[in-house]
């Protein structure tokens, strides 16, 4: 860039509520140099047509800048939808960009289908968009509206990072392996072996037959995803007829083997278990629409794919397949995990493949298996130490959900507030930002992350940005001495051409991380997915009196309920997530205002201590906004004495 290039202003401090923030270039504070990025527009040439419309419209109306916000913001709520519809976070993301930027704009956020309004309901546009497990964009899209929302970015930049985060420039080579087909593939048997043993009582012969159904089952998510249309829709069936015809093929003509453990372990990663929590997660929070819908449309797709594995199953053994079920229930589903060392090397294995299945970054594998363990641990050392006193009701299982949950929270809480910390002292030495450098701390975490950065880049499990960061900060470093000397021309820092993209990517990086992107796999494990499955199961296979499928049914009262034992799984795991972000919404106001009246506190840490408490606010509760409920005319009217004739 031409350093006789025009200066821009520097950034306004007078950008109170209400106020656009319009894409200024330079960025730095009082203490900071001067760094001044190229001009990037985003072409919205490339946005739907639909969406070109309304932008033209709100641009011609509000200005440029309105347009795009209100653009940037329906594509966030889609894509987080997307990367898993968590509709309370969601929410609470697009509340705060709407308050920060004073949008006229509201939406509508279901299971599948998304509605946006703008401009007071002028214009209204749908999207019908399907969801799967994502961390890593969950967390990247959720990063990008922070950066936004604290002004680190500009709206454009914004848009640009997402377009780019879409087309996977900011994933890792290995993560890009891992993220679709083919490579996605090596998950599925991996993680089918290991559920079979860890969850449902399997041996080391069930592992390998559910690797087999699991490798079966990603060909044919595969194949069927790659002919798409109305062929997507015979997914689950199609998966619950071959695991259930080559189960039943194997105990067929070995006459072993535990059927249970092979089904379940495979079709563990269609049971989008997770919904039964955030669905009644929602309902608690009031939203109760989205929470009824997603807890019936689950519990529909769990029993398509048990009736798919049990009519696999006839059809392998010729029609004696409750008496097949039932024997190797008896027979062969022992389980050989519980009280051995290996359990939790085996409980760590599956936690990798539902880490795949997620999509985290490897590089950050290590914090999710932390929080997976240790809210299984937690959970399971509870209900063994309960049963034995609860024998005739469920509140041991109640117990033991509401700890392993609340301990997850605070577990992935805790790791997320240290890698924040560490990620700024990270990201500050890198743009010359750190004014501290002669604090021992800072230089011991510098030194730390940069360290695992180069061991991480080695084993080429990070990004190849990160190593091209280091050099980065070396040509910050020379810019930044220049501007120190008196003798030098030099009067501000420029960054160009991909040091401006590395730049970037580095300022979001900073952004605090998504907890919810690491969380979400350990409530993966710890939800009724394959609960609610083995019930489906009973009704399918109804338990009778002496093996023969000709004799009486025992009376329903001796079953449990599906009903009744979904909820109280279900329940469960939600007060124990709501408890646990409670207890960490409290901690963060306490300390807040704790240090508040100690000693006066940086008004731009205390803006961001805020904007994290309305975000833990928002993991599990709905959000709320003046709008939803707006006092009437005729209210205040009575209010203030003046009363209508």
């Amino acid at each position: 860039m031409d350093a006789a290039a025009p200066a821009t202003p520097p950034l306004s401090d007078d950008l109170g509520k209400g106020k656009i923030r319009r894409s200024t270039r330079p960025r730095g504070r009082d203490d900071i140099p001067l760094v001044l990025l190229s001009d990037r527009r985003f072409d919205v040439g490339t946005l739907p047509k639909d969406m070109q419309r309304v932008y033209r419209q709100l641009a011609e109306k509000h200005g440029d800048e309105y347009g795009l916000l209100f653009v940037f913001t329906m594509r966030t709520a889609v894509e987080l939808h997307r990367a898993w519809n968590m509709t309370l976070l969601t929410s609470n993301v697009l509340q705060q960009i709407k308050d920060e930027f004073d949008l006229h704009m509201t939406w509508d956020l279901g299971v599948f289908r998304l509605k946006f309004r703008v401009d007071d309901g002028a214009h209204e546009l749908h999207r019908k968009v399907p969801y799967d497990y994502d961390s890593e964009y969950q967390d990247i899209y959720y990063r990008i509206a922070i950066a936004l929302i604290r002004g680190d970015i500009s709206v454009d930049e914004a848009l640009l990072y997402q377009t780019e985060a879409k087309h996977g420039i900011h994933t890792a080579g290995s993560g890009l392996f891992l993220r679709d087909f083919p490579g996605r593939l090596v998950v599925y048997p991996l993680q089918a072996s290991m559920c079979a043993i860890i969850f449902f009582n399997g041996g080391w012969i069930d592992a390998a037959i559910a690797a087999i159904c699991g490798l079966v089952a990603g060909f044919v998510e595969y194949t069927l995803s790659c002919v798409g249309g109305q062929a997507k829709m015979l997914i689950d069936v199609t998966v619950g007829l071959t695991t259930g015809i080559i189960g039943g093929l194997w105990y067929k003509f070995q006459g072993q083997g535990c059927l249970s453990a092979i089904f379940l372990g495979t079709l563990y990663w269609f049971f989008y278990g997770t919904a039964f929590v955030i669905g009644l997660l929602e309902i608690i929070a009031g939203e109760l629409e989205t929470g009824v819908t997603r807890f019936v449309a689950v519990s529909v797709k769990t029993f398509v794919l048990s009736l798919g594995a049990s009519l696999g199953l006839m059809l392998a053994v010729k029609g004696g397949a409750s008496i097949a079920w039932h024997e190797s229930t008896e027979l062969y589903c022992g389980g050989i995990v519980n009280g051995q060392w290996y359990r939790i090397p085996v409980y760590l294995l599956c936690s990798v493949g539902v880490l795949g299945q997620f999509r985290l970054q490897i590089s950050r594998y290590w914090v999710g298996l932390l929080v997976q363990l240790a809210a299984y641990e937690i959970q399971y050392q509870t209900n063994n130490g309960l049963q034995e006193t609860f024998l005739i009701d469920h509140l041991d299982t109640a117990t033991s959900n509401i700890a392993g949950a609340t301990v997850g929270v605070l577990v992935a809480c805790a790791l997320s507030w240290v890698g924040n910390k560490f990620r700024k002292i990270y990201a500050a030495r890198l743009l010359q930002k750190d004014q501290t450098k002669d604090s021992c701390f800072r230089n011991l975490v510098y030194s730390f992350i940069r360290c695992r950065v180069k061991a991480d880049s080695a084993i080429r499990i990070n990004r190849r940005s990160e190593i091209q960061k280091l050099q980065l900060e070396k040509k910050l470093k020379r810019q930044h001495e220049e501007l120190n000397d008196p003798s030098s021309s030099r009067s501000r820092i420029e960054v160009e051409g991909e040091d401006e993209d590395l730049y970037l990517e580095t300022v979001v990086g900073s952004q605090d991380i998504n907890i919810w992107s690491i969380l979400m796999p350990a409530v993966y494990q710890l939800v009724p997915g394959s609960v609610i499955a083995k019930f489906w199961f009973a009704a399918i296979f109804p338990p009778v009196q002496d093996g023969t499928e000709n004799s009486e049914q025992k009376p329903d009262g001796t079953q449990d309920s599906v009903f009744s034992n979904l909820m109280v799984i279900s329940a469960s795991l939600s007060l124990g997530l709501i408890f646990g972000f409670a207890l960490v919404q409290d901690f963060i106001y306490a300390r807040r205002h704790l240090l508040g009246s100690c000693c006066e506190e940086d008004p731009e840490k205390a803006l961001d201590g805020k904007r994290r408490q309305t975000t833990i606010s928002g993991m599990y509760t709905s959000v709320g906004s003046p709008d939803d409920d707006p006092p009437s005319i005729r209210h205040e009217s009575v209010k203030n004495g003046n009363k209508d004739e």
